[in-house]
């Protein structure tokens, strides 16, 4: 078995992700969400680390503001911790978002894979359509 395989046999924290997903929701509100890029997990056994970077919409319609989420997760003998960080990177034309993401996968190097793509538009109902693909029984916290 090679490194990649044992990569991809770790469990991580299958609930990490969407309990991410729904505190973003909650924080910035579905109806501020423009796009979503969800970057494949780090998973170490029963730990994981992710990275969501969110395209807001502004008053100004010309311009995006780009929020980082980031991750961390461990399935202990309590549960489920997650602590997700928020944090602000920037303003920007939403056109400037592709290239700055293309630069954040050359920098994690290979291995890493390339994000997910979600467009939301200011949509609860993408939103929710997203979080449908995700087991509910994933979505309830325990401990």
């Amino acid at each position: 078995m090679g490194q990649d395989d044992i990569r991809s046999a770790d469990p991580g924290v299958p609930g990490a992700l969407p309990r991410t997903l729904i505190r973003l929701r909650d924080r910035l509100g579905a109806d501020s969400v423009d796009q979503l890029w969800i970057f494949p997990p780090v998973r170490r056994g029963r730990r994981e680390q992710g990275l969501v970077a969110v395209s807001t919409f502004q008053e100004d319609e010309d311009r995006r503001r780009m929020v980082t989420v980031s991750y961390n997760a461990e399935h202990t003998g309590q549960g489920i911790a997650i602590e997700p960080v928020f944090t602000h990177e920037g303003d920007a034309p939403p056109d400037r978002f592709p290239g700055v993401i293309s630069g954040v996968v050359e920098r994690a190097g290979t291995g890493r894979g390339k994000p997910r793509e979600v467009s939301i538009e200011g949509s609860n109902q993408k939103f929710e359509e997203l979080m449908e693909e995700f087991d509910a029984d994933l979505l309830i916290e325990v401990g």
